[in-house]
């Protein structure tokens, strides 16, 4: 029987009506992590096998790009005509982000509806949230026609919830990296071996470029599911041009534009998302796959235009990450390196588990400000004043924000024109900081 690390989620991320019924479900398995699936296949029994009734399915593992990655699949295959599902987690503003249904996002009716279908059938017996919230997201594929099933892993890959689904057409592995020790533990052969467990016999899995050691550690399991594998620089390779990309795998070479997501790390997000739908047994035509351009994902270096962006000074640009993790830190390094024409100020909150020095170290020197927040409603902020020790030890400094607003009132104060040209502001640090930036800004679930 398989096990799975999981955690029950909050119910300050819940609100509304679908915030009473997750409450309620909290009461049957109140614990933070529990390590078996046993709950969840007993569940789906009852609920007649929905794992067993889901259109062909993309299973997607990793540390960061995941989402990304979910998108960019989203995108192309929408392009080209398809129906798709999606399950994705966490949510920002809306547990209703995390299942889309034929291109369209579930309906708070009919989450509740289904929500309180499994509560019923579960009568009673201990099971987690996230257990639940992937019950339903089985329930509600099995029951609208689709083309196509995007699934991303919550955490881990071998022991997660969304593994009990018995096939997929491909399954891919992103950028893997120390997030979650607590789960997965320090070793990232270890952390790899665990993402790897999404991989299936004779599926075909596409796989971000990794360090020797996770990338040994997957090849092994690869191997041992006989499972081709196709490695992002190796079997699949892409390379910028002025105008485009340009992208070639066994099946053939294809001309691309640039995609709308920003970054050096999103070519390889979109890459991975091109090789396995072309390799996943759909038909697509070629120009779908430019479909890449067309690109949304929320908190993902997005551009923030609401109420917060109307507190800054005329002609500032501010942005908003989810990135949480060093190898997140790491990619937005790079991205940072090409905003060396203006002035950066970042303003960043991590949850408590995080680990900050780590994230910071490689985007400090590109910080021309730095303040820590821990905004009142985030999940398990850290507090500021923890962030700002850690900044010194990455070696640099930080004041203390304490909030969002209050950070971009002390950039209004104190950077504006004449002291300092037009800048750019980034938040950073956690997707929940992310959904109360959202929040505050004004924006809706996307």
């Amino acid at each position: 029987m398989a096990t799975s690390p999981q955690t029950n989620l909050p119910s300050g991320e819940f609100h509304g009506r679908t915030g009473e019924v997750v409450r309620r479900l909290q009461e049957l398995h109140p614990k933070l992590i529990d390590l078996s699936l046993e709950r969840l296949e007993r569940l789906l029994a009852r609920l007649g096998h929905p794992e067993q009734h889901l259109p062909p399915t993309i299973h997607v593992a990793g540390t960061n790009g995941k989402g990304s990655t979910c998108a960019n699949l989203r995108a192309i295959a929408e392009a080209a005509g398809l129906k798709v599902h999606v399950m994705t987690s966490p949510h920002l503003l809306s547990v209703t982000e995390r299942f889309r249904l034929a291109g369209q996002l579930v309906t708070e009716d009919d989450l509740i509806a289904t929500l309180e279908e499994i509560e019923r059938l579960n009568d009673g017996a201990p099971i987690t949230v996230f257990e639940v919230l992937t019950a339903a997201g089985f329930l509600l594929f099995s029951r609208i026609p689709a083309d196509l099933l995007i699934l991303e892993v919550g955490l881990g890959g071998r022991f997660d919830a969304t593994n009990v689904i018995p096939a997929a057409r491909a399954c891919i592995i992103t950028s893997i990296s120390l997030d979650h020790q607590a789960f997965l533990g320090d070793d990232l052969a270890g952390i790899a071996r665990e993402k790897a467990g999404i991989i299936k016999q004779n599926v075909p899995v596409f796989v971000a470029p990794q360090t020797d050691a996770v990338m040994q550690a997957i090849t092994d399991i690869a191997t041992a599911h006989q499972a081709p594998l196709y490695r992002l620089g190796h079997d699949i390779t892409l390379t910028t041009q002025r105008d485009g990309l340009l992208y070639h795998d066994d099946k053939g070479t294809l001309t691309l534009p640039y995609p709308a997501l920003h970054g050096p790390h999103q070519y390889d997000n979109a890459a991975l998302a091109i090789a396995a739908l072309r390799h996943a047994g759909l038909t697509l035509p070629q120009n779908a796959f430019a479909g890449i351009a067309k690109t949304t994902w929320p908190a993902r270096l997005q551009p923030l235009h609401g109420a917060l962006h109307h507190a800054l000074p005329a002609g500032w640009d501010l942005l908003l990450d989810g990135g949480h993790n060093p190898g997140a830190g790491e990619a937005l390094a790079k991205v940072l390196h090409h905003w060396q024409d203006r002035p950066l100020h970042l303003i960043v909150g991590l949850k408590d588990s995080k680990d900050v020095t780590g994230f910071l170290r490689p985007l400090i020197p590109y910080a021309t400000t730095l303040q820590a927040v821990a905004e009142p409603g985030q999940h398990l902020a850290m507090p500021v004043p923890t962030i700002l020790n850690a900044a010194r030890a990455a070696g640099g400094e930080a004041i203390a924000g304490p909030d969002i607003r209050t950070a971009l009132h002390y950039l209004r104060t104190n950077h504006a024109p004449p002291h300092s040209p037009p800048a750019r502001v980034l938040i950073c640090g956690s997707l929940y900081l992310a959904g109360c930036a959202l929040a505050l800004d004004g924006a809706t679930p996307h």
